[in-house]
């Protein structure tokens, strides 16, 4: 069986990606499915018993059913916890979107589940003349956009919308994920995304910023997420 795969995006840097990618991951594993985790490009790692490591990869290697190499999880990593294109600048690295692709390709002919989380936001840039919506494309899978919901949420969610489209990048379904505990007009900001955005709603996360993936796994139906990807 050929690999399917998801693209994470979100509405901006820290709004939740890496907690709905270990969510997906782990709701999928459940399922039964040979699941892996990618982050092609990660700003911000620690010194750990002499290797650099990043959160957001150990996040999603823990939430994985298959543990794969190094570099097809994470191709590139960053010290720097900065814009990834300064960072490869101040390391005089260049990004390769055909890298990012060749992994992605290994760890599908590995998995029945590949969810790729992107970094920062999805314009957030590679190079002069490349950026995260580029990966995207290059991987061709359909996105899942997670919102950051706060003051500001709709904007930020309906810019991204509007991006995707004008990027040929297929939006299959967001997720709203709660960061201010005390946002006013909750239910009214979900529902005007709702009608807006125009495809499914497959989490709504609560506010409960130290949740693990398994707590996160539960808020997915399962039913919802084979259609997503198995019909």
């Amino acid at each position: 069986m050929t690999a399917r795969g998801l693209f994470v995006v979100g509405t901006d840097t820290g709004v939740g990606k890496t907690r709905v990618a270990a969510g997906l991951l782990t709701a999928y594993g459940r399922l039964g499915h040979r699941c892996v985790g990618m982050k092609p490009v990660a700003a911000g790692a620690e010194l750990q018993n002499g290797a650099w490591v990043n959160e957001d990869v150990e996040r999603l290697k823990a939430a994985s059913t298959l543990t794969a190499a190094e570099d097809l999880v994470n191709p590139y990593l960053f010290r720097e916890a900065i814009a990834p294109h300064i960072a490869a600048d101040h390391k005089g690295a260049v990004m390769e979107v055909p890298r990012m692709r060749a992994a992605y390709e290994a760890l599908a002919r590995m998995a029945d589940v590949v969810v790729v989380e992107g970094a920062g936001g999805l314009l957030v840039p590679l190079s002069a003349t490349q950026d995260m919506a580029d990966v995207a494309l290059a991987l061709g899978l359909p996105v899942i956009l997670v919102v950051g919901m706060r003051l500001g949420c709709l904007n930020h969610a309906l810019l991204t919308r509007e991006a995707l489209a004008h990027r040929g990048l297929d939006l299959a379904g967001w997720v709203a994920n709660r960061l201010d505990g005390s946002m006013a007009a909750y239910g009214e900001n979900l529902a005007t995304l709702e009608g807006r955005l125009g495809v499914p709603l497959l989490a709504d996360l609560p506010f409960a910023p130290e949740a693990s993936a398994e707590r996160v796994a539960d808020r997915f139906s399962p039913k919802r997420l084979n259609r997503l990807l198995f019909t």
